[in-house]
């Protein structure tokens, strides 16, 4: 059988229509390719920044609030407590692995509902699996208004006191 030299011999018209088919699919596979690339590009070029909104929460007068009063901050994920020595700001977020806490009647503390830590009302683990106590957040009085600051955590294990 001998071998046929395509070159030599012009394609059919339904060959061309056929190799115009292919390449205009191949030039489009391209198009969208380079398209793509082009949009990721810019979306890379430009900066993605979320503004977040202040996560101050202004609470209320401090005289206002009952010493025993647990108010419960939903919009920043804080439990504001009131106590004999002053007030308490407790992450309602638990310690072991991240659930959130809920008061516990009896005891004044609060309970994790997934895996049944226990922590005191001034948040200290009574009973684990958790081995840390609860986060606090600053709290700080501006124009008589006592401020949450949600979105910090402070080290400061005293209570808060309003100053005179």
């Amino acid at each position: 059988m001998a071998l046929v030299d395509d070159l030599e011999h012009p394609p059919t018209s339904q060959e061309s229509a056929r190799r115009r088919f292919l390449a205009a699919v191949g030039g489009g596979a391209l198009g969208v390719g380079a398209l793509g690339a082009a949009i990721t590009t810019l979306r890379f070029i430009e900066p993605s920044v979320v503004y977040e909104e202040d996560k101050r929460i202004a609470v209320g007068r401090p005289e206002e609030i009952a010493v025993g009063t647990v108010l419960v901050l939903a919009s920043g994920k804080v439990y504001l407590l009131r106590t004999e020595a002053g007030f308490i700001a407790l992450s309602t977020v638990c310690t072991h692995l991240g659930c959130i806490v809920r008061p516990e009647a009896g005891s004044g503390g609060f309970a994790c509902p997934c895996h049944g830590s226990r922590f005191r009302a001034e948040g200290t683990v009574r009973l684990g699996p958790a081995v840390r106590e609860l986060r606090r957040h600053p709290i700080s009085v501006e124009d008589g208004l006592l401020i949450v600051d949600a979105g910090a955590f402070t080290e400061d294990r005293a209570a808060f006191t309003v100053p005179a």
